[in-house]
């Protein structure tokens, strides 16, 4: 009988472990190949609790004749654990939504300019979205031009998405479950599948391989999208969270000191900067760096030449599709120019009506190590 109690007891406690030990940023759990074991685990979760658990109470009575305190004592720590590990080690009990979205005009906006931003324009509304708020909440839903949304960030992995929470063309809902490779997973509520935040892909789970539809969104600071989007609206800061809100811009300027979310000051190391683009089948990153001294790039991804272009207050990064190969632009003052044409940071054509508008491509800021997780064959420019 002690053999089946404290082997059930043991193996509940280890089960409890695992089972977040794997989805969170413990030591070692996030270097390795654990996905299908850690789905294996949550799927499984109530058959390894019952099993164990039947183990604890057909012997407990019998254990406790002899042992008297010593099985008390266990499955107090049993209890300790599971509470620890199921409410306050896991993602959904850490990060929680917000309680009231509060959106405001410039004029009434109280997050500071030069505060970094997630940003979404869809049908002539426009919205923004500050990192230093999102990166707690990890993911805010709303809705930017009677379209609904999800915004996403993830500080591990320096990435901001925007999607649209669809799947199979019916409005989702989904809640932070943990991560895999560094990089933020949710989960939808109605099959349970992992969705990876990097790309919107689900991972695991019946809906895996399928992609949550996703919308151009832009990183820039909050005074560069004011003067492109000066309607815009702006998340405010939930005052339920205020304490866990990064007011010490340490995370956006690169000078964090944690393990998880600091800056390599050299280049194409794993918390170095990139931009990353994908067109078809291709990747490329862009050292941050470079881009830093350079202020412009003209590059060609599969077969499409653009442009990358990084804005004066060295924080905001615009990318385009160039007309042609032969284009070669400048930017002079936040204006793209090239021949006589004048563009501004929206792509829009300055100068003449018969000037075509530069189309935007999508752009991302990441730590390096994230990127060439996600994008196995990508290039370096």
């Amino acid at each position: 009988m002690n053999k089946i109690f404290f082997g059930s007891l043991v193996g509940l406690i280890l089960f409890e472990i695992l089972n977040v030990y794997f989805i969170m940023p413990m030591p070692g759990s996030q270097r390795m190949r654990s996905i299908d074991i850690a789905y294996f685990l949550y799927d499984f979760r109530w058959m390894f609790r019952i099993i164990f658990g039947i183990g604890i109470v057909l012997t407990f009575a019998a254990v406790f004749r002899f042992k008297k305190w010593l099985p008390i004592l266990s499955i107090l720590i049993l209890i300790a654990v599971a509470y620890l590990f199921n409410f306050n080690m896991a993602a959904d009990a850490m990060f929680l939504q917000p309680r009231q979205l509060q959106m405001l005009s410039a004029k009434a906006n109280k997050i500071t300019k030069d505060r970094m931003i997630i940003g979404v324009e869809h049908n002539g509304e426009s919205k923004a979205y500050p990192i230093s708020l999102i990166g707690y909440h990890h993911q805010v839903l709303d809705t930017v031009g009677g379209k609904p949304i999800m915004v996403t960030y993830c500080t591990v992995c320096r990435t901001g998405r925007v999607y649209e929470p669809m799947v199979n063309g019916k409005p989702e809902k989904f809640r932070l479950v943990g991560m895999d490779h560094f990089n933020a997973m949710f989960e939808d509520a109605t099959t349970k599948s992992w969705w990876r935040q990097a790309n919107g892909e689900a991972i695991k789970g019946k809906l895996k391989g399928q992609k949550l539809p996703e919308l151009l969104s832009y990183q820039t600071s909050l005074e560069k999208w004011f003067e492109i989007h000066p309607n815009s609206l702006v998340m405010q800061a939930d005052q339920n969270f205020t304490e866990k809100y990064d007011s010490t811009y340490k995370y956006e300027r690169g000078k964090s000191m944690k393990e998880l979310t600091r800056t390599d000051s050299l280049s194409w190391k794993d918390k170095s900067w990139v931009v990353g683009i994908t067109i078809g089948k291709q990747s490329k990153a862009f050292d941050w760096l470079r881009l830093k001294r350079e202020r412009i790039v003209n590059e060609t991804i599969n077969g499409q030449p653009i442009v990358l272009v990084l804005a004066s207050d060295d924080k905001s990064f615009f990318a385009f599709q160039r007309h042609s190969a032969s284009e070669k632009f400048a930017i002079k003052k936040d204006t793209l120019v090239v021949g006589t044409k004048r563009y501004n940071l929206k792509g829009t054509a300055l100068n003449s009506v018969e000037n075509e508008s530069l189309k935007p491509v999508k752009a991302y800021q990441e730590f390096w190590h994230s990127w060439k997780s996600f994008h196995e064959n990508t290039e370096k420019y």
